[in-house]
C-alpha cells in the first residue's frame, strides 16, 4: 500500500482518548473533529526528558528523519513508557513542490495524514495572514502621508507556495520579494515564543523599515500588535494528533531549517516535557542546519537540555556523499560508500562539541544490501559510535525498539552551545563556519557588511545567528558533496530578525522564496471518488 492508503486505513483512536493517555482532559482540548485538536495553554507536572532527531547532510532523495522520529515514539511507547512525539507542521510548498509532505512514512507515520500536509487547523494561513497584514500596514501607513517617514522597508510579504515569480515583484511605489512563510520571521518568532503576551513582545520588536535618520521603525510604532496577536490566538494553540500506533503527536509550527531555524515550536516543545518522560522530536536537514540552530538558538532560549540526539544515515546518502550521483544511487559501490563515511563521521564529531550523547541510527531502505550495512555497522564500532538500526518504515514500533532501549540507558549529557552570545556577528558566523562546516575563511559582501555596521550601531548584535545555505553540503555549494576541504564561504546578506530574536546570515546563493521544479509534485495530486491520490 502507498502511504496514504496506509493512513487511509489505520485505526485511529478519538484524539479525546489519545490526549487522556497522557493526562489532558477533553475540557483542556479545542477539537477540530475527530482526530485533531488544540490543546490549551496547561502545562502538567512532569520533567521529561528531550531526544533530538537529526541526519547526516541530505540528499534530493530525503533521508527519513520523521519516520525515524515516528518510530522511535512508537517504539518508547511499546515498551512501557511514557512518551511524546514533537514535530513540525508541512509547508505546501514542499507538499505540492518536489519534497513531498512530512508526516513519515510506511508504517510509521502521524495521522490524518491528508489533512496535515494541507491545511491542518490553519496554522499556516494565519501566520501568512498576520505577516501579510504587517505589509498592508506599512504600505498604507506610507500611503496617508508617512509620518514615521519610512524610507526603507525591510519587512517582506509572505506565501506557503514555491513561486519564483515572486522573488522580485513590482508594487507600483517600490520592488518588493516574497519569502515562503515557512521562512519568514513571523514563523520564526511564533515558534520561538513562550507565551501570548511574549508573542504580542516580539511582534512589536519586529523591524519594518528605516527612516531618514537611518533609524529603525518597528512593528509597534503602527500600533497594529493587537490585530496580528487576535490573528495569531488560536494558531498559537499546540495542534495534538497521534501515529498509526496512536502515540500523542504535538504538531506545531514548520520554519525550514535551510533558511530558518527548524524546529517545531518551544512552546509545544515544553507542553510535551511538561506531560511525558520522554519527548521525541526533530530538526530539519543535516545537523549542520537543524540541529546547530536547534541546539544554538531554540535550547538557549528555552533554557532546554537534550537527553540524546540521534544522528540519521541512509546506505544512498552516504553514497552520495562518497560521489555518486543519484541516478546510481542503488547500484552497488563498496568504494563511494566508504568515502561517505566521513560525512558521518564530521557530523558525529560536531555533535561531540556540544557535549549530547549521540546514537547513530541507520535508517533501512529495502534496497540496502546486508554487506553494506555490515561495512556501515564495522565503521561504527571500529569509531566507539553507539549504532542501532531502525525499520520503523516496514515495521512500525517494532522496528526502533533497539534504538528506544539505547537511547533510555545513555546517562546525562553535558550540553553548552558552541558560541557566546556576547561575541561579535563576525566571530558567531566563524564559529559556525569553521567548526560546524569546516570553512577556512568567511567573506563577506558589501551589502553585508552594511547591514553588520548598522546592526552593531543599533546594538542588536548580541543575539545569536541563524545561517541560510544548501542542505545538500557543508559548504554554500550545493555540488561539493562529502566533507569539502580548503572551502571558503560567503555572507551574501544579512537581515535582521529582531521579534525573533536572531540575525539571520545568507551564505552563496540560498533563496527565501523556492520554486517549484520541472516535473512538481502539484501535477499529480488529485481527487478521486472523494480521495486524494498521489499526496505523501
Amino acid at each position: 500500500m502507498t502511504d496514504i492508503e496506509i493512513s487511509r486505513n489505520s485505526k485511529k483512536k478519538s484524539i479525546i482518548d489519545v490526549a487522556k493517555k497522557i493526562g489532558i482532559n477533553s475540557e483542556d482540548l479545542v477539537l477540530y473533529g475527530d482526530y485533531k485538536a488544540k490543546i490549551k495553554l496547561k502545562r502538567g507536572k512532569k520533567r521529561g526528558k528531550l531526544i533530538l532527531v537529526t541526519a547526516i547532510s541530505p540528499t534530493p532523495m530525503g533521508e527519513g528523519k520523521t519516520t525515524v522520529s515516528i518510530g522511535l515514539g512508537d517504539a518508547l511507547n511499546k515498551i512501557g513508557k511514557n512518551v511524546v512525539i514533537a514535530l513540525r507542521e508541512p509547508s505546501m510548498g514542499p507538499v505540492f513542490g518536489m519534497k513531498g509532505g512530512a508526516t513519515g512514512g510506511g508504517y510509521s507515520q502521524v495521522v490524518p495524514m491528508e489533512d496535515i500536509n494541507l491545511h491542518f487547523t490553519g496554522d499556516f494561513h494565519a501566520i501568512t495572514s498576520a505577516n501579510n497584514l504587517i505589509s498592508a500596514a506599512i504600505d498604507n501607513h506610507i500611503y496617508f502621508g508617512n509620518k514615521l517617514d519610512i524610507q526603507d522597508v525591510l519587512f517582506k510579504r509572505c506565501l506557503d507556495v514555491n513561486d519564483r515569480a515572486l522573488r522580485d515583484v513590482d508594487l507600483g511605489t517600490r520592488h518588493d520579494s516574497f519569502t515562503i512563510t515557512s521562512a519568514s520571521e513571523i514563523m520564526a518568532l511564533f515558534c520561538l515564543a513562550t507565551s501570548l503576551e511574549d508573542l504580542r513582545k516580539k511582534l512589536g520588536n519586529i523591524i519594518v523599515g528605516t527612516n531618514s535618520k537611518d533609524e529603525y521603525i518597528y512593528v509597534r510604532d503602527l500600533n497594529i500588535e493587537g490585530s496580528l496577536v487576535a490573528l495569531l490566538k488560536d494558531a498559537f494553540l499546540p495542534n495534538i494528533v497521534q501515529t498509526l500506533e496512536n502515540t500523542p503527536t504535538l504538531i506545531h509550527g514548520g520554519p525550514f531549517a535551510n533558511i530558518a531555524h527548524g524546529c517545531s515550536s518551544l512552546i509545544s516543545t515544553k507542553l510535551a516535557l511538561s506531560y511525558a518522560d520522554y519527548v521525541v522530536t526533530e530538526a530539519g536537514f543535516g545537523a549542520d542546519l537543524g540541529a546547530e540552530k536547534f541546539l544554538d538558538i531554540k535550547c538557549r532560549l528555552g533554557d532546554l537540555k537534550p537527553h540524546a540526539v540521534v544522528l540519521v544515515a541512509t546506505i544512498k546518502a552516504l553514497k552520495y556523499h562518497g560521489g555518486v550521483s543519484k541516478e546510481f544511487i542503488y547500484e552497488e559501490n563498496d568504494d563511494a560508500l566508504v568515502k561517505g563515511f566521513e560525512n558521518l563521521d564530521k557530523h558525529y564529531s560536531n555533535l561531540k562539541k556540544y557535549g549530547v550523547n549521540v546514537v547513530v541510527c541507520l535508517n533501512k531502505f529495502s534496497t540496502d544490501r546486508d554487506y553494506e550495512i555490515d561495512l556501515l555497522k564495522k565503521h561504527c564500532v571500529e569509531k566507539g559510535y553507539l549504532f542501532t538500526i531502525s525499520s520503523a518504515y516496514v515495521d512500525g514500533g517494532d522496528g526502533a525498539v533497539d534504538l528506544a532501549n539505547k537511547v533510555i540507558k545513555l546517562k546525562g549529557s553535558k550540553f553548552e552551545p558552541i558560541y557566546k552570545l556576547d561575541s561579535s556577528i563576525e566571530d558567531k558566523v566563524y564559529k559556525v563556519c569553521n567548526e560546524i562546516y569546516g570553512a577556512k575563511k568567511v567573506n563577506y559582501s558589501d551589502l553585508a557588511k552594511k547591514k553588520i555596521k548598522y546592526i552593531v550601531n543599533n546594538k542588536l548584535d548580541k543575539l545569536p545567528i541563524c545561517i541560510a545555505k544548501t542542505q545538500y553540503s557543508l559548504s554554500d555549494d550545493k555540488d561539493k558533496v562529502g566533507v569539502p576541504k580548503d572551502f571558503e564561504v560567503t555572507v551574501r546578506d544579512v537581515n535582521l530578525y529582531n521579534g525573533a530574536g536572531f540575525i539571520t546570515i545568507l551564505l552563496g546563493n540560498i533563496m527565501t522564496m523556492p520554486g517549484l521544479s520541472r516535473k512538481p509534485n502539484c501535477e499529480e495530486i488529485d481527487v478521486i471518488d472523494g480521495n486524494i491520490v498521489n499526496l505523501s
